[in-house]
């Protein structure tokens, strides 16, 4: 045995009431569980942490995040390491980088670099992969902080096979898409997400993501979909997406399940209500949220998507023709476009968040009503010279969310947690550094909204089991040791809106593999993360 965790309270991911025991470990393997009052020798080993005053509990399950390039950019990849995140799902909203061809890598490089970096022209990483296998391979041979699961991207798929043009696949397009996403399930994808407010994913019809979704469930993987809307019509958004995965028979996910803007306050019950009749009918559903009211995206994505039509340089090109710029500005201030979600766009709820030119710095932590006022001119005009002049790089907060909303959902029997964290900018939002510590702390043990024991279920076992994962997600004998040692009474965010980089406090320890990634509060050189793939 390597190591025994003495006197520890283990919160052990079934939900259930916690208990103090010895945990033995070996070889990356929870090996002994030595309850308080069990008969027989207490477990030795060469090493022994106590850990009296702190809770055990399992590693916890990032089900929604952006690190797919700041795995590879950054090995010390602190923002999740310490808040005890042992495993993250990439591949998120429809956008990432496998599987691509040298056309797509270019195209999807440019088109997300608000969320990830990476744009054409930064060589801190080398793109040496194309296919889903291959980059699970990087990911492996470089050596990452935590583990890593990935979704096959819809919208790179759509991308790869048909561009960038709003219209349906032909037959033989959408054979190739089929191709591609079973090849990236055969190479270890769990699933496939896409994002039905963003380009070119959006221009998906519903039939051509059914016939996606039966290959996903021919490997027993799930959909994870940003839906079409999380505004307006977010109630028929969710259910077009129950009603589209129950005719192909696959597993549904549902990204960042928010109820936002003004149209969905107080309507948390009716989705949840939606869900609830799904899953006493026999639909497999699981869903994920962030702790907090704002939304975080790029400012682009605000945009109609007949606008977005061709990908950035073709919006580049109307952004600067002063006759469609009109256009795209009605279709936001009064119409409400499909990228904001068919709601009005306020411009005092969209806060810059990050830019990829430095030179523009001066727009971060500020809303574009407020530029705009300091310049004193129209919010949409410093919006359009933002976006040109910034390459369409630029990351928002947008501050559309209700409090009651985010606690209700939380609650709910398939809820998972993810952060939706981007990594990017200068002011990010802080659920990238704060999302776990927050649930732990503020929603568990200060407002009691969750159990902290229910609440460690949300976050382990019920992810892991969405993921089909048999040996992780519990501290259970036989699995693999990565855990987590936090201090129920202290556990906190440190991240907040004005210093969002900050990391947490009460997290002293998190095991990977059964190795230190996090020791008495500080990240170890240790890179004991791997690709985490799906099984047959």
């Amino acid at each position: 045995m390597d190591l025994v965790i003495r006197d520890v309270r283990v919160i052990d991911g079934t939900g259930g009431a916690s208990y103090q025991a010895d945990v033995g470990l070996d070889q990356g393997r929870i090996t002994e569980i030595h309850r308080e009052g069990d008969a027989g020798p207490r477990p030795g080993a060469p090493r022994t942490l106590q850990a009296t005053g702190l809770a055990l509990s399992p590693g916890f399950i990032d089900m929604h995040a952006h690190s797919d390039l700041a795995l590879l950019r950054d090995p010390d990849h602190s923002a999740k390491a310490a808040q005890g995140v042992t495993l993250e799902v990439l591949g998120q909203d429809g956008l990432s980088y496998a599987p691509v061809d040298d056309r797509t890598l270019a195209e999807v490089r440019r088109a997300i670099t608000g969320w990830n970096g990476g744009a054409p022209g930064d060589t801190t990483i080398d793109f040496d992969w194309r296919t889903v296998g291959e980059y699970l391979d990087r990911l492996d041979r470089q050596g990452i902080a935590v583990n890593a699961a990935y979704l096959v991207p819809q919208g790179t798929v759509r991308m790869y096979a048909t561009g960038w043009d709003d219209r349906p696949a032909t037959p033989a397009e959408l054979t190739r898409m089929k191709q591609l996403v079973a090849e990236g399930m055969e190479q270890g994808a769990v699933g496939m997400s896409s994002g039905l407010t963003y380009t070119p994913g959006m221009y998906a019809d519903d039939a051509e993501l059914t016939e996606l979704c039966r290959v996903v469930a021919r490997y027993d993987g799930y959909y994870c979909p940003h839906h079409r809307s999380y505004g307006a019509g977010a109630l028929a958004a969710y259910e077009e997406m129950v009603t589209l995965t129950r005719n192909a028979g696959c597993a549904l996910h549902l990204a960042h399940a928010t109820m936002n803007f003004g149209v969905n306050k107080g309507k948390a019950p009716d989705l949840l209500s939606l869900l609830d009749k799904a899953l006493d009918g026999g639909a497999d559903i699981s869903l994920d949220t962030y702790p907090y009211t704002p939304g975080c995206t790029t400012l682009v994505a605000m945009l109609p998507s007949w606008a977005s039509e061709g990908g950035p340089e073709a919006i580049l090109a109307r952004l600067r023709d002063d006759e469609i710029a009109e256009e795209i500005r009605h279709h936001l201030e009064v119409i409400g476009a499909d990228g904001c979600h068919g709601v009005p766009i306020e411009w005092d709820t969209i806060e810059i968040s990050g830019v990829s030119d430095p030179g523009l710095a001066s727009f971060v932590g500020k809303t574009i009503a407020e530029s705009a006022a300091q310049r004193a001119e129209a919010p949409w005009v410093t919006a359009r010279r933002l976006l040109i002049n910034d390459s369409l790089g630029s990351t928002i907060l947008q501050h559309v969310g209700h409090e009651g909303n985010v606690r209700a959902i939380m609650r709910h029997r398939v809820h998972t947690g993810g952060s939706d964290g981007i990594l990017q900018g200068c002011k990010p939002h802080p659920r990238a550094y704060g999302t776990f510590p927050h649930y732990l702390g503020h929603y568990a043990r200060d407002l009691g909204v969750l159990a902290l024991e229910e609440c460690v279920a949300h976050l382990t076992s019920r992810p892991a089991a969405r993921l089909r994962l048999p040996d992780r997600g519990l501290v259970r004998e036989g699995y693999r040791a990565d855990l987590v040692l936090f201090d129920p009474d202290t556990v906190a965010a440190g991240s907040t809106f004005e210093s969002p980089r900050t990391l947490p406090t009460g997290i002293p320890h998190v095991l990977i593999d059964g190795k230190f990634v996090i020791e008495d509060g500080k990240r170890t050189d240790v890179l004991a993360g791997r690709s985490v793939r799906r099984t047959a």
